[in-house]
């Protein structure tokens, strides 16, 4: 058998094994001792644990029959009307097997077209007294206003960087892997608070070896360390624009890098660069300038090029 997904197989099975949440968790332990729960909404980032919460939920609320009343549907394969009309009718309207009610998951539910939204929440009024409605999403603002009066909201955060360090150090030492300070550290900066990539990329990380540090953090998410790319941006300020230039494909050709993912890190690290806060705002939009033209199709080599040489002369007043 080839070994689990360490997302799925470190999955918590109960809701207070989860971590990070515990706002979300303290209100969603409410209706497991109730027994009850009305139609409930989670929003937020990727990885933030809006699918853990959902089956905890169920696998508290309906101990070993939770498979048979629990139904998870993933929006962005099966977004329009028909499903709504098809499997999700179907399900709903039968009695539950030995409880109230069932459950139905949609999950990414703002994937949905605005068709299967309505369908679906006429689907919601006519079957509350046999079934209850989870969706999780993204962006709760793409969630028609109609569904979301129908919901109780729940806003999922990204995690903490102590949450996701304590979930790492657990994974590796059940795995018996050694990784250092600075690993973990990379895997964060990484990640910006989804737990989901975290220990995927522990994972990935840990099919070259037992011992796990920075370098190869980065060579597997194949981005660059931050002090490489601050390296670049402070000898631009300094006016030395040609060295700048040649790191800066250096890296591109080492980690992989798309342009997007170059300039995403260059945003971050310009808060981080000794200047006045002024010159900051300036860069900041001059950044998202050349992130538009990328986007847009243009030279990504170019365009970095050029939004590097923006950077020259930029110490002068901040002390570079």
């Amino acid at each position: 058998m080839p070994e689990a997904v360490w997302v799925e197989k470190y999955r918590p099975e109960r809701l207070e094994d989860m971590v990070g949440q515990e706002e979300v968790v303290a209100r969603l332990r409410g209706y497991v001792e109730s027994g009850n729960m009305p139609n409930l909404l989670f929003a937020g980032p990727p990885g933030t644990g809006k699918t853990t919460a959902a089956l905890a939920l169920a696998k508290e609320m309906f101990g070993s029959r939770w498979k048979a009343n629990f139904l998870e549907l993933n929006a962005s394969d099966e977004r329009g009307i028909d499903v709504v009309r098809g499997k999700i009718k179907n399900f709903a309207r039968t009695k539950a097997i030995g409880d109230s009610f069932k459950i139905i998951f949609l999950d990414e539910a703002d994937a949905l077209t605005k068709d299967a939204q309505h369908a679906l929440r006429r689907t919601m009024e006519m079957y509350t007294t046999t079934c209850r409605f989870i969706l999780s999403c993204n962006y709760s603002s793409k969630i028609i206003e109609p569904i979301q009066s129908r919901c109780a909201l729940f806003r999922f955060r990204p995690l903490k960087d102590e949450d996701i360090t304590r979930v790492l150090r657990r994974i590796a030492m059940k795995e018996g892997l050694d990784v250092t300070k600075d690993g973990v550290e990379a895997i964060i900066y990484s990640c910006e608070g989804d737990l989901r990539k975290a220990i995927n990329v522990l994972q990935s990380c840990a099919a070259y070896g037992k011992e796990i540090d920075a370098d190869l953090v980065h060579r597997v998410v194949g981005r660059a360390r931050p002090q490489e790319i601050r390296e670049i941006l402070l000898m631009a300020m300094k006016g030395d624009f040609l060295s700048a230039r040649e790191k800066l494909r250096e890296l591109m050709i080492t980690y992989g890098m798309s342009g997007e993912d170059v300039v995403a890190q260059i945003h971050r690290e310009t808060f981080n660069l000794p200047i006045s806060e002024r010159k900051k705002v300036e860069l900041v939009d001059t950044i998202g300038e050349y992130d538009f033209r990328i986007k847009e199709g243009a030279s990504e080599l170019i365009q970095l090029e050029a939004l590097v040489a923006q950077f020259v002369g930029a110490g002068g007043e901040g002390g570079a």
